[in-house]
């Protein structure tokens, strides 16, 4: 029932689409879905063939914590800041050269990791690290060279090359003999069968890429991983993912291997230089040492001396205790004008202080050793650096300072010692004044002896030392402590099949859910119910599925029959059952105007078949075409008749004359629209067609009159004056959901009398909005389809 004074009840649209919304609508179009998963469950199979299995492999080492030396806690001393400094391997240092490229180009080139083997799969190329049944060697590529070619075994000694990357090929295989040397484009190539080889790889082709070893290393070296186990722990753990788990294991070890080995380098630096210092001045000393022996024979022979010990021994006790603090004493000398001559030689500016060459200033020894750390430490950081970094540069002045300091403590001692000397000398001297008794002879002899003695115990001294160094330098000590070796699990890190099938199937979910939601928000047409009565108060008396035509039907056939019981026809009684709650005033609704707000909205298909609802039930019904422009439902006549226009004119006055039986029901009749007039407007004006409906409410229980939409001429408006009830069709998709606007002023302008809503040409196949349901309750039972319907004329 309309609301007292056609007021409209105020509603809210809402064009919102709930969850419920679109479960139905993605089961309405549940083959989408499927189809989109099978694509992308197909593409993520595919890249999951495609994409090689990654493994990985760790290790974890301990970082040995080494002392700097022997180190002053005398403020005073001029290395009493530097000796602040930390010369413990630092943790973070250590990881930093474990990640250098250095050592991963010596890894590399120790496995031979440039030159990479493969064969060609059904999706993916497969690696054959070690696997390979044969190896090549380049013995005159260079390191930067880079290049590919295949290799075919042939026969136990014969193999195929092709295939090369470079452009002197000719195209030409190359037949080449195992262990043979061949040239070929790329140079001088060998081959070599390893333990895979075997009959059955013959034919089978065979991928071999060189790269350069800089590149090789900078892959590998981007693939490592290198972090500390757990804070404060000096312990280091590796980590590589590669495709082949053996090849990630040997680069872990080897790494390892270079790394100790590059740490005892290091540290033998020191004692190679100490060698070589002791070696040279042992070359010196013994020249010097044999020049005195054949100075003294040479004096004796000539002078004819003999053994004179004799005369001079109570002589010689008194200053034999000077000679020995002063062959002592010109030792220590002798050790330090070395060490100074060693400090102030330009040469050896970047080379490493002898240590331990046993002077007898301590002081001197801890300065040389934290020179030498500290030195190891600038070389280090240089290796991976160059000279213009700031933190080498600081080193660069510390380590000159240093230098400085230790010559200005050098000059002090060779001082110290010239001073000692003097003193013994002069005691020296006058105990010899006691002896003056002494042939001259005697003396000479005596003082060439003492410079053989002081020439013999340092040449002893020193040989010594290059004993000791030695010994040293064999019992170097590595860096690092292998704790587990390189291990992992023989399953694949990635890729993760579980979880790219799942990715897979999640997008094709997803690409059909977004492109349905997109369509539902970018769709502004009227499809479902809910879009009317969300925004209109207009009475809605049902709704019109779209009908599904059998093969060979006419379009223009009626749908609803007796025994039919298909959703058209159930929604046409559902529509007959509300219209008889719409009477107004108490007076039955008799004549019943259809119209709409466009053209095409099914005007005429709602009038013949709810024409068809009516006489089935036994109430005698008229159709009466009042689109009197166009005559849509009389144009489907195949020969034109007498109609309303006929009657309007004046030329027919008995109405019997143009109402028309159907030959589809007795109770249904029809009144077609007649010749087009000239002036349709004026003919619908006169007070003809109020007697006209008069007449024929008379006759009829309803009087259904078709027209024209409302809003194109004024037919609609002229002719709503003689209706009782007017039904406003909607065409499901194609009115704009923005037009409900005009139809709802209508209402509430209250310029089409008792006025009602009908939907018509819902899809109801897609179950949209949760209103399929309701026609199809009930069917099955017993109930058949015709497959065949008869034409309305």
């Amino acid at each position: 029932m309309m609301t007292e004074n056609n007021q409209p009840r105020k509603k809210q649209a809402d064009t919102g689409l709930n969850v419920m919304d679109f479960l139905k609508i993605a089961l309405a179009n549940w083959m989408w879905f499927v189809l989109s998963v099978i694509i992308c469950g197909g593409l993520a199979y595919y890249k999951l063939k495609k994409s090689p299995n990654i493994y990985y492999r760790s290790a974890s080492i301990l970082i040995k914590d080494q002392g700097s030396g022997t180190r002053t806690a005398d403020a005073s001393s001029a290395f009493y800041e530097v000796s602040t400094l930390k010369m413990n391997n630092s943790i973070e240092n250590e990881m930093l050269i474990f990640k250098s490229q250095r050592l991963m180009q010596e890894v590399v080139k120790k496995l031979n990791l440039d030159v990479y083997y493969s064969i060609k799969g059904k999706f993916r190329d497969f690696d054959l690290y070690h696997e390979c049944p044969v190896v090549l060697s380049f013995p005159e590529v260079r390191d930067n060279a880079s290049f590919s070619l295949k290799v075919t075994p042939l026969t136990q000694k014969k193999v195929s090359l092709s295939g090369f990357s470079s452009p002197t090929w000719n195209g030409k295989e190359i037949v080449a003999e195992l262990n043979d040397t061949v040239n070929t484009p790329v140079g001088k190539v060998v081959v070599t069968p390893s333990l895979f080889y075997s009959k059955d790889n013959f034919g089978s082709q065979y991928t071999v890429t060189k790269t350069n070893i800089a590149g090789a290393a900078a892959r590998y070296n981007a693939a490592l991983q290198v972090s500390v186990m757990s804070n404060g722990a000096s312990m280091i753990k590796l980590g590589i993912s590669d495709v082949s788990p053996r090849r990630a294991e040997d680069i872990l070890n080897t790494l390892i291997d270079v790394y100790n080995q590059d740490a005892i380098n290091d540290k033998n630096r020191i004692s190679v230089n100490t060698a070589n210092f002791i070696n040279e001045r042992l070359i010196i000393i013994e020249q010097e040492l044999g020049g005195v022996e054949s100075q003294i024979a040479t004096f004796k022979s000539q002078n004819r001396l003999t053994d004179i010990a004799s005369q001079t021994g109570t002589f010689m006790e008194a200053s034999s205790r000077y000679q020995q603090e002063g062959v002592a004493m010109e030792g220590q000398l002798a050790l330090t004008k070395y060490i100074r001559d060693y400090l102030v030689d330009p040469t050896k500016s970047n080379e490493l202080i002898p240590s331990n060459t046993g002077i007898s200033d301590v002081n001197i020894e801890g300065q040389i050793s934290q020179y030498n750390a500290l030195m190891l430490q600038r070389d280090k950081l240089l290796s991976n650096s160059s000279t213009k970094n700031p933190v080498v540069m600081d080193m660069n002045n510390t380590l000159a300072a240093m230098k400085q300091t230790m010559i200005r403590t050098v000059d002090n001692l060779i001082a110290a010692l010239n001073m000692k000397l003097n003193n013994i000398k002069g005691e020296e001297e006058r105990a010899l004044r006691r002896i003056a008794a002494v042939p001259s002879q005697q003396k000479y002899v005596l003082s060439v002896e003492r410079q053989q003695k002081i020439k013999e115990s340092l040449y002893i001294y020193l040989l010594n030392k290059r004993e000791e160094n030695a010994l040293t330098q064999s019992m170097a000590e590595t860096n690092a402590r292998i704790i587990d070796p390189a291990m992992g699990s023989n399953a694949p890190i990635s890729p993760n099949g579980q979880q790219i099938l799942m990715i897979g199937i999640l997008v094709g979910l997803a690409i059909p859910a977004a492109i349905l939601v997109l369509m539902s928000l970018l769709d502004t047409a009227v499809r479902t119910k809910k879009d009317v009565t969300s925004v209109l108060s207009v009475p809605f008396l049902g709704e019109i599925p779209e009908r599904v035509r059998v093969k060979g039907e006419d379009k223009h056939s009626i749908a609803v029959k007796a025994d039919s019981v298909d959703a058209v026809s159930e929604a046409f009684r559902i529509l007959r059952t509300n219209m008889a709650f719409m009477s107004s005033d108490g007076n039955p609704v008799k004549s019943i105007m259809i119209t709409s707000l466009n053209v095409s909205a099914g005007k005429t298909f709602i009038s013949a078949n709810l024409g068809m609802t009516l006489a089935l039930t036994g109430k005698k019904v008229v159709l009466v075409d009042l689109d009197i422009r166009k005559g849509t439902l009389s144009a489907r006549m195949r020969k034109q008749k007498l109609g309303v226009t006929n009657y309007l004119a004046g030329g027919v006055t008995n109405i019997d004359e143009i109402i028309f039986k159907s030959d589809l029901n007795e109770n249904l009749s029809m009144i077609y629209s007649g010749p087009v007039p000239p002036n349709p407007a004026e003919l619908l004006l006169s007070n003809k067609l109020n007697e006209l409906i008069d007449r024929l409410k008379a006759r009829f229980d309803y009087v259904l009159l078709d027209n024209v939409p409302s809003n194109m001429v004024a037919d609609a408006m002229i002719v709503n004056r003689v209706a009782d009830l007017t039904l406003y069709v909607i065409r499901a998709g194609k009115m704009d959901r923005r037009q409900l606007g005009e139809v709802e002023q209508l209402f509430a302008d209250g310029k089409l009398k008792n006025m009602a809503v009908v939907l018509n040409g819902v899809k109801m196949h897609k179950k949209g909005y949760g209103y399929y349901g309701y026609y199809g309750y009930g069917y099955g039972y017993g109930y058949t389809f015709e497959k065949k319907r008869k034409k309305l004329f």
